[in-house]
């Protein structure tokens, strides 16, 4: 018979797959001999079981749940139900990948009319119980029956009002008997029957529920932005409860067994006395930090420090902990590992491998290479002034500049338009998702740094600042107040998500300096790696951002934005216009030396690394005016002025754009068929990469250029070019009377070249992957359509698992880029192959481009240092087959 259900001490950490994180952490920490209340887990297989059947529980399962609740009441000495002795359980959903607020829980299960006075009696605590009772009525309304919480708190902020009470623990058991009979009234209005007092029915319905989960909207929103598959499903825990609102010598708390935004070797969390779990996390009361339990319930604190450091030690992971004191008595209720900034990420995994817990091996698979953009990004310039409206806790670090929204819904539509926003609301709930995704940054009132936000916003790279309690939020007045001072819907703030500082305005920022740390993991990257990293870049400016980020060379120079420089457009323009090849031939002379000097720059930046520069590229009507604009000015011309000698010369332009205009100039007369129709440009360019590789072979400095022909798809049109860049270096060389190294290649971008790559490979020393247009012309799709038209609508309804221009199709493209290596190198072994598309700095994409046995990736200067660790990350993964989970994502 097939299992469904496991009791938390027949499983172990192993089992993740099958019992969830959360399950198999449960399970783990049983059977290490930690103070985990008893407990089963009802498995992912039983959650696909459940939709197989129709969104019903097989039978099966629900035979195995009573019997393993069986065991839990013997273990317990309790009963579900029983109005004198009461067993009160947790049910919580856990997927395979933590999912943190995505999915729904319910507690204190098992309280009705009845088990309520027992539960009173039992503890001598009727206020306790009656809160208890109404948590659950609140809570299980919401996740089973649908009703929104907004209802029940409405009535709670009212009696608390009527009452004159400010918190809620004021408030006695009679007053939450009065609460508990106006949310059974809420109930029976919203779904026209009453409350269900039978606990197993509870029960069901709450794993109905948990299992419903899996499918609602942020469940669904967070597993694409994180690349978890849909057919995992979730399992779920049903635990026996124990109570951190029994009193002041109750309370609950999660924790970290490092800062999760600094990464410093320092406990880091909050608690609240009298109070259960939801409270910490959902952000209505602001906690305290958990140094603070060391006063308040100091051998509680000695043995939470001393399970943290053995939960550490056993999972050799920074851990996110949930524990819960009932009446002095500690209980862990969960843990995992813990999301972190990158920061933190680097600095723990660092840290760790010189504590001797982790090797430097695991250190590199620990970081997620995405995650490296965060510490790229730029920071508030401390020279400028700042008015400082408020300060609330530093939940995420980063700074960020926007209008200010009130809605998640607003700010996804303001997002997707291009503004800049930053969403503040009073707390953040997993149903604002998409609209984090899209703000620049998050401002709450309330919670604290393990709330909602501050998780989502860590995770997603972004600012947060949490708790600002000075902040009086209206969201229906789309305003905020501090003191006297009103912030309006679409006010500009800054914030600050390293300090808590919340400021009027915007504030310029300044670049980020990298720590000892992330040098020192690169460093560990660059030994590990066996595929090198390059960077496209067009100026020596980029070129110098490429080398301190530790480029190992250019692997794409786009030669046409030189050209688009507003100085040189004129004469780019009057070389485009000539009639003649003289005309032509004295426009190219002038662009020579400009060309010249543009190389030289580079070639100094990358100091002795090789520079792929690529041939003229796009179509030549790119450097000329938009034709329907043209067509207005001239239009106005010839009514206003048509005696005008700019008349005369708009028309000419015109005409010529009109000869140019293509109706697809993707694949029209451009790359190497501008070389082909007017090799004049390409000899220009060739004769302006040697001059300045003989400039600085002349001042003793190494240069290794590297010319590409673009847009190669017969092996004709290579060696014609091929012998056009020979002529010229050979030209420059009698001329200078200097001699230099230099290399002649093509990309590869159309699927003929990949085809009949073991042809083009005679003619070529080297074979980049252009996999941007190749992506375009395997698909025939035109990237900027196919993006704004139909691509996200593929994505969403699962046509296509990814976007195909930011993560590599390796069963189409890559099947091209396979052959294209194989082919290429069965004619010509020494034949250097790299990629220098978008995907060059994706990380799935370079682990790819290592298992193809390219050379080299090569990416914008910002991502080389994703692009080194994914490298090394590929190298460790397929030479020893080490599997990591990154913690970071």
């Amino acid at each position: 018979m097939e299992k469904f259900v496991y009791l938390f001490h027949e499983g172990n950490g192993n089992m993740k797959e099958t019992l969830g994180g959360k399950g198999a952490n449960l399970a783990e920490m049983t059977r290490i001999g930690l103070p985990v209340p008893y407990g089963f887990t009802i498995s992912t297989q039983a959650c696909n079981a459940y939709y197989d059947a129709g969104k019903t529980i097989p039978s099966i399962v629900e035979s195995q749940v009573l019997g393993a609740l069986t065991n839990l009441e013997e273990k317990m000495g309790k009963k579900l139900g029983d109005a004198k002795n009461p067993l009160l359980v947790s049910v919580r959903s856990g997927s395979v990948f933590s999912m943190p607020g995505m999915m729904d829980t319910v507690l204190n299960l098992g309280m009705n009319d009845e088990t309520v006075i027992g539960m009173g009696d039992l503890t001598n605590n009727p206020r306790f119980a009656y809160d208890s009772y109404r948590r659950f009525i609140q809570m299980f309304s919401n996740v089973v029956l649908d009703i929104n919480t907004y209802y029940f708190e409405q009535l709670l902020e009212e009696t608390r009002e009527q009452k004159g009470y400010h918190a809620d623990p004021e408030m006695t058991a009679e007053d939450w008997k009065e609460v508990i009979e106006g949310y059974k009234g809420i109930v029976k209005k919203h779904t026209k029957k009453d409350f269900p007092q039978d606990p197993k029915e509870q029960l069901f319905l709450a794993i109905n529920a948990v299992f419903d989960s899996w499918n609602n909207q942020r469940a669904i929103v967070y597993r694409r932005l994180n690349k978890i598959p849909d057919h995992l499903g979730t399992a779920v825990n049903i635990q026996s409860m124990v109570f951190g609102n029994m009193g002041d010598d109750s309370g609950t708390g999660v924790a970290f067994t490092r800062n999760p935004s600094t990464g410093e070797h320092v406990l880091y969390g909050e608690y609240l006395i009298n109070a259960q779990g939801e409270d910490v996390v959902a952000g209505i009361r602001t906690p305290q930090p958990i140094q603070t339990l060391k006063d308040e319930m100091p051998a509680v604190f000695k043995q939470f420090a001393d399970t943290c450091k053995r939960l550490e030690q056993h999972y050799q992971e920074m851990q996110d902990i949930e524990f819960t004191v009932e009446r002095g008595k500690l209980f862990i209720l969960q843990t995992r590992n813990g999301k972190r900034t990158a920061q933190a990420a680097i600095r723990i995994a660092v840290e760790m491998v010189e504590e001797g817990i982790i090797d430097k091996k695991t250190a590199l698979l620990r970081v997620d290479p995405d995650q490296l953009n965060q510490l790229l990004h730029r920071r508030i310039d401390d020279k400028y002034e700042r008015t400082l409206l408020a300060k609330g806790l530093p939940a995420s670090p980063g700074a960020a500049t926007g209008q200010v929204v009130f809605d998640a819904d607003e700010a996804e539509e303001l997002g997707n338009a291009g503004k800049k926003v930053i969403l503040v609301r009073p707390e953040t709930t997993p149903d604002d998702i998409h609209g984090i995704v899209a703000a620049q940054a998050i401002l709450t009132s309330r919670g604290g740094m393990t709330s909602h936000a501050a998780v989502v916003a860590r995770g997603m790279g972004k600012a947060c600042i949490c708790g600002c309690e000075a902040l009086k939020i209206d969201v229906k007045a789309k305003q905020f107040t501090v003191e006297e001072k009103v912030i309006n819907y679409g006010d500009v703030i800054t914030i600050d998500g390293s300090t808590g500082e919340i400021m009027l305005g915007e504030i310029p920022m300044i670049e980020p300096q990298l720590s000892d740390e992330f040098q020192l993991l690169l460093a560990w990257a660059d030994q590990e790696r066996k595929i090198g990293v390059r960077a496209n870049a067009d100026n020596p400016e980029d070129a110098r951002k490429a080398f301190e980020f530790g480029a190992g060379g250019i692997g794409l120079c786009r030669t046409e934005h030189m050209f688009m420089d507003l100085k040189r457009i004129p004469i780019v323009q009057k070389m485009i216009l000539a009639e003649s090849f003289n005309e032509r031939k004295e426009a190219l002379d002038e662009l020579l030396p400009m060309q010249q000097g543009d190389f030289e720059g580079i070639f100094e930046a990358m100091q002795g690394f090789p520079v792929t520069i690529r041939l003229l590229d796009p179509p030549l009507h790119e450097f000329l005016p938009d034709k329907e604009e043209l067509l207005v000015e001239v239009t106005k011309l010839q009514i206003l002025d048509p005696s005008s000698p700019e008349l005369k010369k708009k028309e000419l332009l015109l005409k010529k754009v009109r000869q140019l205009d293509e109706f697809n100039p993707m694949l029209g007369h451009r790359g190497c068929r501008l070389g082909m129709v007017y090799p004049e440009i390409y000899e220009m360019q060739a004769k302006a990469i040697f001059y300045a590789a003989a400039k600085l072979a002349d001042k003793g400095m190494e240069v290794q250029p590297e010319i590409m022909i673009p847009l190669v798809g017969h092996v004709n049109e290579l060696k014609q070019m091929r012998q056009l860049v020979v002529d010229a270096a050979e030209k420059v060389q009698e001329e200078t009377g200097k001699q230099f190294e230099y290399t002649i290649g093509t990309m590869i971008e159309i699927p003929r070249a990949a085809l009949t790559a073991d042809q083009i490979a005679e003619e070529a020393d080297f074979f980049s992957f252009g996999t941007n247009d190749l992506t375009q012309t395997t698909f025939g799709y035109s990237r900027d359509d196919a993006e704004g038209k139909f691509l996200q609508n593929y994505i969403e309804n699962k046509v296509l698992p990814e976007n195909p221009f930011a993560v590599l199709d390796q069963e189409g493209v890559g099947r091209l880029v396979e052959m294209g290596v194989r082919l290429g190198r069965e004619a010509k072994p020494t034949l250097k192959t790299g990629i220098c598309g978008e995907h060059g700095g994706e990380k799935t994409s370079i682990d790819f481009c290592y298992k193809t046995g390219l050379d080299y990736v090569s990416c914008s200067p910002y991502r080389v240092p994703l692009a080194r660790l994914a490298a090394a990350q590929a190298t460790i993964r397929h030479e020893s087959n080490k599997e990591e989970v990154y913690t970071t994502a």
